[in-house]
């Protein structure tokens, strides 16, 4: 993939941030080198660590030592930086303006599927008006909930109540930030919200919103029964469906890179490159938010998005649920390719195509973002249409 040309990087895709990597870092002799050295040091890993987990039982307890103490340090500087990031996500506006129109919104913690906090946002359209259907806003990697305001307020003026959660890692939610261990549980999680979402809106219609990589949990989410038959419709704005390594022999080292370093960063990648909006003042906007992680991406995100990618790639056909997806035909980030795929080869019955000439990435950061949340919510009305028939 090309990098681009002024504009800062640091999507919230996948293809631009994880492809070029590797590429830049090894030679494909370098890269067979590494594999068979790193697959010699993981043995020998899961040898040491096997021992170390048998212990002599007449042997005394051993003091945590420099390694110890180290662990202890970078857990505080993290717990630390949860919270700071905490007390930044609850300064985000949530509101545009007060119009007094008595639509209301708010901020919640959640206990996530391993106890972790999860930092969400709720908007809801004005007291005794008809609740016409509930969408759940999974954003795309690096960036957080705060970002989908007027988007929320679109929805709400149209009788949609919205939740937007942030991924474990990002925004104001428990993790390091930038830091996905599995995409797996960014879904495990989306499960604990959906229960709370149903809980509180009974028999009331729920979609979900996934962007870019965001779009491939929601999509990969919509795959298990228990989640498709709560679901009236998904719907994937540049969703990260195709995303392949450089070489064949980066797709067999990451899996064991990931485990053995699973946090390392891959310092000076990417510092410059790819646009993701037409729009500058979207972009400034963007990049100079402390929520939005700019840094290096770490090995195991970068392990789980090309994991993702292709589980999604070998079940496109096992899609059922109505959906609509959205791609710019210039995105850079995302293949706009991989969504006609989906379309074509999807088993679901009710499913719409958006193809936007000329348009990058961050759809709802685009200038003509008001056109295309109308396009995803008059979708949504005619799915709730069809459901009445």
């Amino acid at each position: 993939m090309e990098t681009g040309g002024d504009e800062m990087m640091m999507t919230s895709g996948a293809t631009g941030r994880i492809v070029p990597v590797f590429r830049s870092v090894l030679s494909r002799r370098a890269l067979l080198r590494l594999a068979v050295a790193l697959h010699s040091l993981f043995l020998w890993l899961l040898l040491l660590v096997g021992r170390r987990r048998r212990p002599d039982a007449a042997s005394p307890a051993v003091e945590p030592g420099r390694l110890g103490r180290a662990r202890s340090r970078r857990r505080a500087a993290e717990e630390e930086d949860v919270r700071r990031r905490r007390a930044l996500a609850e300064e985000v506006p949530m509101a545009e303006e007060e119009d007094g129109d008595g639509r209301t919104c708010g901020t919640f913690v959640v206990a996530g599927a391993r106890r972790n906090a999860l930092f969400c946002r709720v908007w809801a359209p004005a007291a005794g008006a008809e609740m016409r259907g509930v969408l759940l806003i999974v954003h795309g990697l690096n960036e957080h909930s705060g970002r989908y305001l007027h988007f929320a307020e679109q929805l709400t003026s149209c009788g949609f109540g919205v939740y937007a959660m942030d991924w474990i890692g990002h925004g104001g939610s428990d993790g390091l930030h930038g830091y996905v261990p599995s995409l797996d549980y960014v879904i495990e999680d989306m499960e604990v919200l959906l229960d709370k979402i149903m809980l509180e809106n009974p028999d009331v219609p729920c979609f979900l919103l996934g962007h870019s990589t965001g779009g491939a949990v929601v999509l990969k989410a919509s795959l298990y029964a228990h989640i498709r038959t709560r679901l009236e419709g998904i719907i994937l704005t540049s969703p990260a469906v195709r995303v392949k390594p450089a070489h064949p022999i980066v797709g067999a080292v990451a899996p064991i890179f990931s485990l053995i370093a699973p946090k390392f960063q891959f310092k000076g990648a990417n510092k410059r490159g790819i646009p993701v909006s037409r729009d500058p003042a979207a972009l400034l906007a963007k990049y100079s938010d402390p929520l939005v992680y700019t840094g290096p991406i770490r090995v195991r995100t970068g392990h789980e998005i090309l994991r993702i990618s292709s589980y999604l790639l070998h079940n496109l056909k096992k899609a059922t649920v109505p959906f609509m997806v959205l791609h710019g035909t210039a995105d850079r980030v995302t293949d706009p390719l991989a969504s006609q795929e989906l379309y074509t080869e999807a088993a679901s019955r009710h499913k719409d195509l958006r193809l936007y000439e000329g348009f990058l990435h961050d759809l709802l950061f685009e200038p003509e973002r008001d056109e295309i949340a109308a396009d995803i919510i008059g979708w949504m009305d005619r799915t709730l249409g069809l459901q009445a028939v």
